[in-house]
């Protein structure tokens, strides 16, 4: 019997003045870690040997590589994009920094898609300076929409809690505008799926918080509580769909709470993720659903104030990873599961009479 082919990881750099190459050596420095999966990493081995030498890491080493396609299982690919050292200015946002970012998103999205690579782990980018002509996009989430086509869904995950958002990166003065009916059912239906697909959650329980400080207070504090969610979710309950709510978000994130259902609606960013990183900053992962391939990443940003100081916490980083493996062998069961659920079996009348007789 032959091996199981190891699922095979890209992973983006992200800003190299930021802690992203740290934690990407530090979460791939045990030397059993490629007996789980093969790494892919998008950048250069000069780069790389920099950052391992400012922090003193000794017990790391990389195959270099021209391109993903020659990847080899067992080791730690880098794929060479940039033949000289680029300069790294540590705790600084520059123009090149958010160049190279891009670079490596670009490559190691495309290789995904090819199928040379089977998910996408990112380091965090700056979204100030890595905008260009070719990056015009609030972040990661909208560029792998675009790229890889569909509609993402922002996706917090962790062991205790799963957060979705009907609205991601949009000023606080416009959230309440895409607070419909058509987005919030839209998102449901996104999540639900996800839980399905992508965690293996047969009946998904979700609950939905308010948009207004204490769920409107009966329209006392605003309307989109009685006049959408509500009724939505009465809509959701009527076929069969377990969603609940609108729940008041300033009491909800309590572990009772949180231990009656599979995932939360948030109406806007701030709303989800800071209870999000606060309950689960060190283990949470940002995790891009809706789309054709899985895209995983940690919960932080680049923190310029501690790159290279070596105290990065990984943790997050590792959870990205074996998120992102659990998620694309959940699927791949899930399409195994279901290929031929409804396919009619064709019976071969001919060929029994026959044995009859």
């Amino acid at each position: 019997m032959s091996e199981q082919k190891k699922i095979r990881v890209a992973i983006s750099i992200g800003d190299p003045n930021g802690i992203g190459v740290e934690v990407i050596l530090k979460a791939l420095m045990d030397k059993d870690i490629t007996d789980f999966f093969t790494p892919i990493i998008f950048g250069a081995t000069k780069l790389l040997n920099f950052h391992k030498d400012q922090l003193k890491l000794d017990r790391i080493y990389f195959q270099g590589i021209p391109h993903a396609s020659k990847t080899v299982d067992g080791k730690i690919n880098v794929v060479n994009l940039w033949r000289e050292q680029p300069e790294v200015q540590l705790g600084k946002s520059t123009p090149l920094a958010g160049e190279l970012a891009f670079q490596s998103l670009k490559a190691a999205a495309q290789a995904v898609k090819d199928g040379v690579a089977d998910v996408l782990v990112t380091a965090p980018i700056n979204k100030e300076n890595i905008q260009s002509d070719e990056f015009n996009f609030p972040g990661h989430t909208e560029y792998l929409g675009e790229v890889w086509g569909g509609t993402p869904l922002m996706f917090m995950v962790s062991d205790q809690v799963r957060v979705g958002l009907v609205t991601q990166h949009i000023p606080l003065q416009e959230v309440a505008q895409h607070i419909t009916t058509k987005n919030v059912e839209f998102k449901l239906k996104q999540i639900a799926k996800s839980l399905i697909q992508d965690f293996a959650v047969e009946r998904p329980k979700i609950a939905v918080l308010g948009l207004n400080p204490h769920a409107g207070d009966r329209g006392l504090l605003g309307k989109e509580e009685e006049e959408i969610l509500a009724p939505l979710i009465n809509q959701q309950l009527e076929k069969g769909n377990l969603t609940f709510g609108p729940y008041p978000a300033d009491s909800f994130f309590s572990p009772a709470m949180l231990d009656q259902f599979d995932a939360v609606l948030a109406m806007y960013h701030d709303q989800g993720l800071i209870p999000f990183k606060t309950i689960c900053f060190e283990e949470g992962v940002n995790y891009t659903a809706g789309l054709s391939h899985v895209r995983t990443s940690p919960d932080h940003g680049v923190a310029y104030d501690i790159a290279g100081k070596g105290i990065a916490d990984e943790t997050s980083f590792k959870q990205a990873i074996f998120t992102a493996i659990r998620i694309f062998e959940n699927r791949k069961e899930y399409s195994e599961l279901t290929k031929n659920v409804l396919r009619p079996t064709k019976v071969n009348i001919d060929s029994e009479e026959d044995e009859v007789e």
